[in-house]
């Protein structure tokens, strides 16, 4: 079989010859597969039937050369010998005969055992393809066991690191889970702690606002009491003060009474001297007063009865709220004129009665209602409620007859006082005038004055010995 051309020369080749080649190639792989010599896969040595089959082909070729005349070369002797040897052979032809099938025969059997010896080939070159592919899978299943070997040895020290790792791990987790629990308690008892303050704050929150809702409503129900007492009052009042009205007018009209003797008279004294002497200094007295201005503020018209000095004509000045005062002393007078206060030298009683109904909504009367006569007051607190406008204030102040320390120190120094007047009656003056929301201050306490009075108890030093002046405040209902 001749040998394939070199590499040079089939890039020298066209594609007709590649493919002539390629060809070649297939016809001598089936051969070799059909005819396969050499040893199969695996390394396993097969039989080489060449010497068989050259011998089949010798033996055929003599085979078919029985019986034939040898050439020879032409000519005439040549021609009679080539005719003899024909004639011999045809003489010879029933002896040779039987040889020539039995050498047939032979032949045919060397090819049947050439046939059988190739099947055989080719089957062992089969089963040795077999074979390898049983050996490859047989390797890889090695393989295979030889890792799984690999595993198994190491499976002991994996299954005890694994069994280590597994109780840390459940250890760990134990802890943690502990952990987590008493996070979560904790969490539980500050939520419940913050829920506790949450409530209890709430609660103290609606506690306050109901606290704030019932004061209010509490707070308006007193308004409409009080709103509700004083009308009823001013009705009542109304009623009572036409009853008297109609009883004085069906009495006879009194006498008026006799002028007091000369030695009732007011001493001629310096009387500004004796109040910076006994009353005290302006600015004491202006400082006591002004616990009156919340009462007097916003009020259009304010009349003080006995203004003296002036001193609180001036707080209202101060605050911007307009006043008048009048008083029978024209020193007074005039020391208030010359501080520029509105004061005029009048009686008092002459001063309310030439006021129109109304015209005021506000008069003060401080230390005058104890110079006057007792039939004198109710005629005052009358004549007051009467030109007070409607809603208006009334503020009178005098010593306190409750403490007995007012009668050793202050009240006998005065030659003009005549009597005290006790809270109650003066009270009960306001009530009958038909004022309403009547209120008792009590004013300048005893022992601030007289601290010797600190060493009584308190409980008799408040019976006996509290505050030195009062005031009585009333609103015209």
């Amino acid at each position: 079989m001749a040998t394939e051309p070199s590499a040079a020369a089939a890039g020298e080749r066209d594609p007709q010859a590649e493919e002539l080649l390629a060809a070649v190639r297939a016809i001598r792989e089936r051969a070799r597969a059909r005819h396969p010599r050499g040893a199969a896969e695996g390394g396993i040595p097969l039989a080489d039937l060449m010497p068989l089959l050259h011998a089949r082909d010798a033996a055929e070729g003599k085979v078919a050369a029985i019986g034939s005349v040898n050439p020879r070369p032409g000519g005439p002797v040549n021609a009679l010998v080539q005719a003899a040897k024909r004639l011999i052979a045809r003489a010879l032809d029933w002896h040779v005969r039987e040889q020539v099938e039995f050498n047939r025969a032979a032949v045919n059997c060397v090819e049947a055992a050439l046939q059988a010896l190739t099947e055989t080939n080719r089957a062992i070159a089969a089963l040795a393809r077999l074979s390898a592919e049983r050996h490859q899978e047989l390797r890889q299943e090695l393989e295979v066991a030889r890792d799984l070997r690999d595993i198994r040895s190491h499976w002991a020290a994996w299954r005890e690191e694994w069994e280590r790792k597994l109780s840390v791990n459940e250890i760990q987790f134990l802890r943690a889970a502990a952990d987590l629990q008493a996070s979560f308690h904790h969490r539980v008892a500050l939520m419940e702690s913050n829920f506790r303050d949450l409530m209890k704050s709430q609660h103290k929150d609606f506690e306050g606002a109901l606290e704030r809702y019932s004061t209010g409503i509490q707070k308006r129900l007193w308004e409409d009491m009080a709103r509700v007492r004083q009308e009823y009052e001013r009705l009542i009042h109304d009623e009572l003060r036409l009853v008297r009205q109609r009883h004085a007018a069906a009495q006879p009209t009194p006498q008026p009474a006799p002028a007091p003797p000369p030695e009732t008279a007011a001493p001629a004294l310096d009387w500004l001297k004796f109040a910076d002497r006994f009353r005290g200094a302006e600015e004491y007295v202006r400082r006591n007063q002004r616990a009156y201005l919340p009462v007097f503020m916003g009020r259009g018209q304010v009349l003080d009865l006995g203004c003296g000095r002036g001193e609180f004509l001036e707080v209202l000045k101060e605050a911007g709220v307009a006043a008048r005062g009048v008083d029978l002393s024209a020193e007074a007078v005039a020391l208030c004129r010359s501080k520029g206060l509105d004061a005029r030298r009048a009686d008092l009683f002459e001063e309310l009665e030439s006021l129109a109904e109304g015209e005021v909504d506000g008069i003060f009367c401080g230390q005058v209602v104890d110079h006057l006569p007792a039939a004198a007051l109710p005629r005052l607190v009358g004549l007051a409620a009467a030109k007070l406008a409607r809603g208006g204030v009334l503020v009178v102040e005098t010593p306190n007859p409750e403490c007995l320390a007012i009668f050793a120190t202050h009240f006998y120094l005065d030659p003009t006082h005549t009597r005290p007047i006790p809270p109650p009656l003066l009270v009960f003056y306001f009530e009958e005038a038909g004022f309403g929301g009547i209120e008792v201050r009590r004013l300048s306490p005893a022992a601030e004055s007289m601290p010797a009075l600190a060493a009584l108890p308190a409980d008799l030093r408040e019976a006996f010995f509290g505050a030195l002046d009062y005031a009585v405040l009333g609103r015209r209902l």
